[in-house]
């Protein structure tokens, strides 16, 4: 574990501020209307936001397998899930890296990823890399919150802290989603995501 802090930690110092990134041109901004997408899920099927029928937001997050900081952040997306899926706010992770580019983002990864963290939401392969930039996804991870309409109320990172989940004292992600549920404004309604760059095809 002190292996991979360290390793967490020479990558964050790598990424260094490059990694705290605007949204990229012609991206959503907070206030936008998202549109739906059709990916394939690790179980196969094609899964849309319109297939959650009593959804009252979506918490997209655009994630993938071999990212320190995405798998930092895993036992925390599976907790948000847990959390707010009942509530009517699931988890949708979807994966944009080219695996041509980053061997360990495969589709058939992404299916023994899932299997073994026991993922309790979709986790989606971006086939093409069309939806990230549409979304105007730059990192790994970097969420989207949604409200039931679809429209963009938070972009950013989840919390304030990578390497320790017990040390964190700002959740961006779970004060927007409270705010949200209680019809409140969400005061801070963007933050810069922190993260790896997405693999891109070459």
């Amino acid at each position: 574990m002190k292996l991979f802090l360290s390793f967490l930690s020479i990558a964050f110092l790598y990424v260094g501020i490059s990694a705290f990134t605007m949204p990229a041109d012609g991206g959503y901004k907070v206030g936008d209307t998202a549109s739906d997408f059709k990916l394939k899920n690790v179980d196969g099927k094609t899964v849309s936001l319109a297939d959650f029928k009593d959804a009252k937001g979506y918490i997209v997050i655009f994630t993938c397998n071999h990212c320190p900081f995405s798998v930092a952040y895993e036992d925390r997306i599976i907790a948000l899930n847990n959390k707010y899926a009942s509530q009517g706010y699931p988890v949708i992770a979807i994966n944009p890296n080219d695996p041509a580019v980053s061997e360990g983002d495969s589709y058939e990864l992404m299916q023994e990823r899932s299997k073994e963290k026991a993922f309790t939401f979709p986790y989606l392969f971006d086939d093409g890399q069309k939806v990230f930039p549409v979304y105007g996804a730059t990192r790994t991870p970097h969420v989207f919150l949604l409200d039931k309409n679809r429209v963009v109320k938070y972009i950013g990172a989840i919390d304030d802290n990578v390497n320790e989940p017990k040390s964190v004292q700002v959740k961006y992600l779970e004060n927007a989603i409270e705010a949200l549920k209680s019809g409140k404004e969400i005061k801070t309604s963007y933050t810069k995501a922190v993260g790896c760059s997405i693999k891109l095809k070459k």
